[in-house]
């Protein structure tokens, strides 16, 4: 049985077509998971659906009465309201119920109240309303919203608290179906095992966009994928599913040029014939051509290509070391402290669950937040770069080439827009307002800043949030080749290895001491 069915969507985009008559069935124990480069329309379909854009053409149909929850990061949170109030929202209705039944009781109830008040009871009772708090903490707890602290203010949460109060919010009012954006960017590993073992067990429809490929292949029993204008849906796990998409990519292709070679010739015969003995057929051919489904171009995919430019600096030179160092704002974090020191070429990856104070301590070494206790020190031909993970912007109606140009005015037009091409972003997009860009191309332009100057010391923070494979792959490979030293943090554990990362700075294993 069809829950979502989506008939004929065509989307343009600029200069691209997104989709083409493309079409998709969604069924009620589907656990769908959508696949494609970055810049395919993976969140523009997201938004389609949930009706933040109107499609150019085509028809979508939700199945009557169905509740549907949205991985909304845009959502507007209370100023003033804490994350066990926001959460409790997810249940507002009987815990209005709650408070009628109290009122009853305190106002001296008549017989009839007390049918009220019984009606009320039974509905309570039906919903485990006296286990709501439990079932609370156990989603919060399994996306780590305790670490933060339940009386937390959520107007003042990070980007990423945001993402995950709102998603603890959906799991808990369980709907039909779900929809999630991306939803393992701010998780750490143990988060994002806990959400496996949830969307696994869970017994609606659910529509998935991540670049975790690792996390899809744990949770999905079938793929919509979005590639040269087309929806196409397979079902298996993830990893079947790309051995498939290989499969009939290859074949795609063949289809495509053995069509533009028909194509050809037959604008080549009717050119030589129109106007002569053969024009009868010549128009026959026209009208063939007019009538012909034509098979989206697979165009020129542009790779990324980052690389960071070096200055250099004396090997085995001591760059950075931190003494006795707390970390937080108005209190640490945790009681335990910081020492560790870096020297010149080095990589090191801070690790410990989201909410630790992984971006807390970046913050603290570029003297953004002053840390509680303790000190640091760089050396004084230490130059650095920042990448900051949040895709917040001044102006979202500013485009790549202005906001990169903004930043290092010193650098000419050319330039500026052969930095930005070379992270895989298309002529079209540098000169669109940055509101317009997927995720991934919002990242690219975050990393063409640390493209411009050379700098000896990057701090990576998150830097793969948002990306897809190939691009992690150059980003992978230009920070390995990177001769400068380094800090980076990822809640990718995959993403690095031990033959270019030279030390690991655990601060769960720390906080435990």
């Amino acid at each position: 049985m069809s829950v979502l069915e989506v008939h004929d969507l065509t989307q343009q985009f600029l200069d691209k077509k997104l989709y083409d008559n493309a079409s998709l069935q969604v069924n009620k124990e589907d656990h769908l998971g959508i696949t494609g480069q970055n810049g395919v329309g993976k969140s523009t379909f997201i938004k389609i659906l949930t009706g933040q854009i109107e499609p150019d053409e085509g028809k979508i149909t939700w199945q009557k009465h169905l509740t549907v929850g949205y991985l909304d990061q845009q959502a507007k949170l209370v100023e003033g309201m804490s994350i066990k109030e926001y959460l409790q929202t997810a249940f507002s209705d009987l815990y209005e119920a709650n408070d009628k039944l109290t009122e009853i009781y305190m106002n001296d109830p008549d017989e009839d109240d007390l049918e009220k008040a019984g009606k009320l009871q039974e509905i309570l009772d039906a919903n485990d309303f006296y286990e709501l708090d439990t079932k609370i903490e156990q989603v919060a707890t399994g996306l780590g919203l305790d670490a933060i602290g339940y009386d937390h203010d959520v107007s003042k949460l990070s980007g990423g608290q945001r993402s995950k109060i709102i998603l603890a919010k959906i799991l808990l009012e369980k709907p039909d179906m779900i929809l999630l954006d991306e939803p393992t960017n701010y998780l750490d590993t143990n988060h994002i095992e806990w959400l496996s073992d949830y969307l696994n067990n869970f017994e609606g429809a659910f529509i998935v966009i991540s670049h975790d490929y690792n996390f899809l292949d744990k949770i999905v029993n079938c793929i919509a994928d979005i590639e040269f204008g087309r929806i196409t849906k397979y079902t298996g796990t993830l990893k079947q599913v790309m051995k498939q998409k290989a499969a009939n990519k290859e074949t795609y292709m063949k289809a495509y040029v053995k069509q533009q070679e028909k194509i050809s010739k037959t604008k080549a015969y009717i050119r030589k014939f129109k106007a002569g003995t053969r024009s009868k057929s010549a128009k026959s051919r026209e009208k063939q051509l007019a009538h012909m489904d034509v098979l989206t171009p697979p165009g020129n995919k542009k790779i990324a290509s980052f690389n960071f430019p070096y200055q250099e600096i004396p090997s085995s030179r001591m760059v950075l070391e931190a003494n006795d160092l707390k970390i937080g704002y108005d209190e640490p974090l945790f009681d335990q402290k910081l020492n560790f020191s870096i020297v010149s070429g080095e990589k090191m990856v801070i690790k410990g669950f989201n909410g630790i104070g992984k971006s807390t301590l970046i913050k603290t070494l570029l003297d953004i937040i002053k840390p509680i206790e303790g000190n640091y020190e760089f050396s004084e031909v230490v130059k650095i770069g920042y990448f900051k993970q949040d895709l917040v912007w001044k102006n979202k109606m500013a485009t790549p080439f202005q906001i990169v140009g903004e930043e290092h005015p010193d650098k000419d037009n050319k330039e500026v827009r052969q930095v930005l091409a070379r992270t895989g972003l298309t002529s079209q997009q540098i000169m669109s307002p940055i509101r317009s860009l997927s995720g991934g191309e919002q990242t690219k332009v975050k990393i063409a800043d640390l493209m411009f100057d050379p700098t000896n010391f990057l701090f990576m923070d998150e830097p793969t949030n948002h990306l897809d494979d190939e691009s992690k792959a150059s980003l992978r490979k230009a920070l390995k080749n990177y001769p400068g030293s380094m800090i980076l943090v990822t809640h990718e554990e995959d993403f690095y290895s031990s033959d270019w990362i030279d030390k690991v700075l655990d601060i769960e294993k720390i906080k435990k001491m």
